[in-house]
């Protein structure tokens, strides 16, 4: 198969691929434009209880009501429920992990209780002005689904073969690395290309957006964008196509996650922020340097004609080093084609130089892992899949060599 890309042999100067991130709003440069969609709980408080059991504090008591608490330490032998088929605002196997810390008298109360006590657990360390936001877009989520009525029903599930490339499918049912190796390029370190979507796929789903659009102008609807860097797109999943998006995910990019990605969340993705982006004229024209807010990132292009507008990457960084140079070998270049995929992890640095001519639309897929998440928190020190990380192990190992080498000829 092609590569759909091409290395340079080094970087353009132009605005669009300056090797560090600009700093000028954290919330677009250092992870990707905000969402505003998933604020994250703080850490609980600890505290112990009149009766000796250690617990977290959940909130406070305000009106008279009685503080809710969990347990410090994870009960032993319990098993807890599963919540991936509720639908709930909050990850399913963060609500998993939380059942361990409940208190006994709760382990054995109904699966919907449970949920709902630990969820006013999680909405207590939300800040005021996150909470609101939520219930605005909760309010504008309803507001779409109550009223819009989609122009094509067959996107609302996933029918593979209608959708993928026989290619694409095979190597997904047989599900090996090899399998995966034989339908892909991995022109850069990490970044992986490959042909995926039908070519009918994606005109159902740039006709579903642009439908979307009509119907939000007629009814005065100001339409939410993808994040802080997009002015045109839209979010899929406010209009219907949440559960297509969600099966996408965990039937067709977990797979490959598990295998090219598990070190960085891939073998627990467990939710999504899928969006349509458009560039080119009265669009947007290019994308700042940035990293995405999401451990596995899915690039699809879907047309249609256009020229310009290639993504250029400079090297996965953890946040200590996420405006450092690139070095040579990750450097790389990548021309869209409509239909093929590029797979990257979310904090792979890259931007889109300018779509000059024509219209440019690409279906991006934030996949998530809050287990990830969670375990970086509490994570210090080198981190394997930084490139910047890497080179000073190696420098602090190389100098050791040359100590040691020195003592010994003394």
């Amino acid at each position: 198969m092609p590569k759909h890309g091409r290395k340079k042999s080094k970087q353009s100067n132009s605005k669009s691929s300056t090797e560090h991130l600009q700093r000028s709003s954290p919330s677009i440069s250092l992870h990707g434009g905000s969402t505003g969609r998933q604020p994250e709980a703080s850490p609980a408080t600890g505290s112990t209880s009149q009766c000796g059991i250690n617990s977290f504090e959940a909130g406070s008591s305000s009106g008279g009501k009685e503080m809710s608490r969990l347990v410090l330490n994870p009960i032993k032998n319990h098993k807890p429920e599963t919540y991936e088929d509720m639908e709930l605002d909050v990850s399913s196997l963060l609500l998993s992990s939380l059942e361990m810390h409940l208190p006994s008298y709760l382990l054995g109360a109904s699966r919907n209780n449970k949920a709902s006590y630990m969820r006013g657990i999680l909405q207590d360390y939300v800040p005021p002005a996150l909470r609101y936001r939520d219930q605005k877009q909760k309010e504008y989520r309803e507001k779409i689904m109550s009223n819009y009525q989609p122009l094509h029903q067959e996107l609302c599930s996933i029918d593979p073969v209608a959708f993928f490339v026989p290619t694409f499918l095979k190597a997904i049912n047989d599900n090996t690395e090899q399998s995966f190796r034989s339908i892909m390029s991995e022109p850069a370190p990490g970044i992986f290309t490959f042909e995926m979507l039908q070519p009918r796929f994606c005109e159902l789903l740039i006709t579903e957006v642009e439908h979307f659009e009509k119907w939000a102008g007629r009814t005065k609807l100001n339409v939410m964008r993808p994040n802080t860097m997009n002015q045109y797109g839209a979010v899929l999943d406010d209009f219907g196509l949440q559960n297509m998006l969600k099966k996408l995910m965990e039937d067709f990019i977990s797979p490959l996650s598990k295998v090219f990605y598990a070190e960085v969340g891939g073998s627990t993705l467990d939710s999504h922020h899928g969006f349509i982006v458009e560039f080119g004229t009265h669009r947007d024209v290019d994308m700042e340097f940035h990293v995405d807010d999401s451990e596995v990132t899915l690039n699809v292009c879907l047309g249609r004609q256009f020229s310009g507008g290639e993504l250029y990457f400079r090297g996965m960084r953890c946040d200590k080093h996420l405006n450092t140079l690139g070095h040579s070998e990750e450097i790389f270049d990548y021309s869209h084609v409509p239909g093929c995929a590029v797979l990257h992890h979310g904090r792979h640095r890259h931007g889109a130089r300018a779509t000059i001519s024509g219209h440019r639309v690409n279906l991006l897929l934030w996949c998530r892992s809050s287990v990830f998440r969670e375990m970086q928190k509490f994570k210090r020190g080198f981190s394997s899949w930084c490139g910047e990380c890497n080179q000073e192990k190696k420098s602090k190992q190389d100098k050791l060599l040359t100590t040691g080498m020195e003592l010994l000829m003394r």
